[in-house]
């Protein structure tokens, strides 16, 4: 079994200690996920892991032939490369043998005349052949046609940010590494994305290290959790539930020892504050424990714990209206006589397809675009704080304490009393040694955190949300979402992240695509259920058909008529059935170099499979009345 282990890293960020003393295990099998307030260290641990950073102290072992895969936030892809080049980059024999084939495939179907593009074709399927590698071929086409990636073509500088997201997060996964590290791999999924690669992963052969805020990603992948806190790394068996358990278990014991710890700092406080003379060695290792202790105790009071709470402008009764809305881009529809009336207190949640618009109805809300045709009409108490996914306004030559207060010196709580920008930052867990640090600085994630205090002390009183969960770290968004079901005005947000809908959202928009934009009053988890019973999977058919046979089992004694005729053909109905989707699942290895055959092909494949269940479970239960 391959494994990784890591040995005492050691790594500091100017005067900040990301990891102290960290040692672990990585075993195949493992799904890790990666867990911390933003800015402790995880982007950090897993740039080592991955090769790209070093530790100060200590070291990474593992065996010669050990393949690492790495998703980062910051993906750097050469511009001028094709999708097709980038998808395939990667040294293994069989990833070579693939990106041949479909170079090949593609040359000729752009010129099936061609003498040597015939030739290339013909030695590029025997190199398939010769490595075995279309299963690795029709794997990757499935990856690109789940992930969206249609248009292999095209030069990577073409791209949206979104789309370039999930080509990394397609390269790795085909590569298939020993090791896959992933960090926010869900940002820029929609959901039927991320429940797909839920169950791609849940399946993978190798090991997993996942840095994300998705918590039921979290709950259905993991099999352990790593959480960074202050340089230190806690481990714990099981998923992002056992996880919490377990911590809250930790936490509690942790909670006596530092009321032990405070009392005994007491008398040791009292005792240097005595001033015992001629103090020897025995006295100087009392003060060594003293000094020790003191640490302690200040760090268990500086328990990391974001407080919001910002107030809010008052709010009337009339928020927003539009009516009849029409809106393109480049001729796709994205609204079509789209009506919606928002009121005080609303908890609107808009999921969807990707490029459907939902960011361009916030735009439209906002104010940044303008409609073709109909009606926005906003009340004249509306103040709308709007957090955009590009962090809009954040001017990182700045230093985070003159940022904030270009906005406002002091700040005004809920309960009608004042603090300043200072002890603001100080509650959005920026100490203030970090005051006056230039904002390109910061990571990733304590950029967003900024970004939301630098809107929430405006004291909007209509929220609009774009993607709030990217970059996010959990203990964030947990007080985030406390924040929202306690804000007096309106919250609109985008978000494909099923948790924090479930949490903080009372209706659904649902972009469908083309303009069709469906309602649903209920949490995400109930649409995604009522989607499911639409659509009924092989194993609900099946128990459908049995529950019926088990009703009726009591009753009948013998076939009807037409039970009978249906009894003489059933045998050669499955045998056909058997037959369409060994076919089918022939051609579509014929078909592997078209994603969207592949995938209409699957969709015949499914079918067929559920009616085969269907007549199995048929012909179980007519056997039961056969008169032999």
């Amino acid at each position: 079994m391959k494994m990784l282990r890591a040995d005492n890293l050691k790594k500091s960020y100017g005067i900040k200690d990301l990891l102290t003393d960290v040692s672990f295990l990585i075993r195949e099998g493992d799904r890790i996920g990666l867990i911390g307030i933003n800015g402790t260290g995880k982007s950090t641990l897993m740039n080592i892991l991955a090769g790209l950073d070093k530790a100060e102290v200590g070291s990474l072992d593992f065996p010669h032939d050990y393949e690492i895969g790495y998703l980062s936030q910051q993906i750097d892809f050469d511009e001028n490369l094709t999708v097709l080049d980038t998808v395939f980059e990667g040294n293994s024999p069989i990833i070579k043998a693939v990106k041949g084939y479909e170079l090949a495939l593609s040359q000729l179907a752009s010129e099936g005349d061609n003498p040597l593009y015939q030739k290339k074709y013909q030695q590029a399927e025997e190199l398939m052949n010769q490595e075995d590698a279309w299963l690795a071929d029709t794997n990757a086409k499935t990856i690109l046609s789940k992930l969206g990636i249609l248009f292999l073509e095209k030069k990577v500088s073409e791209l949206s940010g979104g789309q370039k997201k999930r080509l990394g997060l397609a390269q790795v996964l085909i590569q298939a590494p020993d090791l896959l590290l992933l960090d926010e791999p869900t940002n820029h999924l929609d959901y039927q994305s991320i429940r797909w690669l839920e169950n791609y992963l849940k399946d993978y052969r190798g090991a997993l290290v996942i840095t994300t805020h998705d918590r039921y990603f979290l709950d259905r992948v993991t099999n352990r959790i790593m959480e960074l806190s202050r340089g230190d790394l806690y481990e714990y068996q099981g998923n992002y539930e056992a996880y919490l358990t377990l911590r809250a278990e930790r936490e509690e014991i942790e909670g006596k020892q530092s009321h032990k710890n405070k009392q005994l700092f007491k008398q040791e406080l009292a005792w240097m504050r005595a001033g015992v003379k001629a103090r020897g060695t025995k006295q100087q290792a009392r003060i060594n424990r003293f000094d020790d202790l003191k640490k302690v105790v200040s760090g268990s009071n500086s328990k990391d714990n974001l407080d919001i709470s910002v107030a809010t402008k008052r709010l009337g009764k009339k928020v927003l209206e539009i009516e009849h809305a029409n809106y393109s881009i480049e001729e796709k529809q994205l609204l079509t006589d789209f009506n919606l009336l928002i009121q005080s207190k609303e908890r609107l949640g808009i999921t969807g397809e990707n490029g459907a618009g939902k960011s361009t109805l916030l735009n439209l809300i906002a104010g940044k675009l303008e409609l073709e045709s109909g009606s926005i009409e906003l009340g004249e108490t509306v103040k709308i704080g709007y957090y955009t996914q590009e962090n809009e306004g954040l001017d990182e030559s700045k230093r985070m304490i003159q940022y904030l207060q270009e906005k406002a010196e002091l700040v005004e709580q809920k309960d009608g009393t004042t603090i300043s920008t200072t002890e603001m930052l100080e509650r959005f867990l920026f100490p203030r040694n970090m005051h006056g640090t230039v904002i390109s600085q910061l990571s990733g994630g304590e950029k967003r955190r900024l970004y939301l205090l630098n809107i929430l002390i405006q004291q909007p009183n209509v929220l609009l949300l774009d993607e709030p969960t990217n970059d996010l770290d959990i203990e964030t968004l947990t007080i985030l979402e406390d924040y929202l079901n306690n804000f007096a005005g309106a919250v609109i947000t985008v978000s494909h992240d099923r948790y924090f809908l479930d949490k903080t959202m009372e209706t659904l928009l649902v972009f469908q695509g083309e303009g069709v934009i469906e309602p649903f009053y209920g949490s995400m988890s109930d649409y995604l259920e009522s989607e499911k019973q639409e659509t009924p999977t092989k194993n609900s058919v099946v128990k459908e058909v049995k529950s019926e046979t088990v009703a009726a089992f009591s009753e009948k004694h013998k076939l009807t008529y037409m039970e009978q005729k249906e009894w003489e053909t059933i045998e050669d109905d499955i045998e056909t059935l058997e037959t369409t989707i060994e076919t089918l699942q022939n051609d579509m290895l014929n078909h592997s170099s078209d994603a969207l055959k592949l995938q209409d092909m699957q969709k015949e494949v499914t079918n067929a499979e559920e009616k085969l269940e269907e007549k199995m479970a048929r012909w179980e239960y007519l056997s039961q009345y056969v008169e032999e």
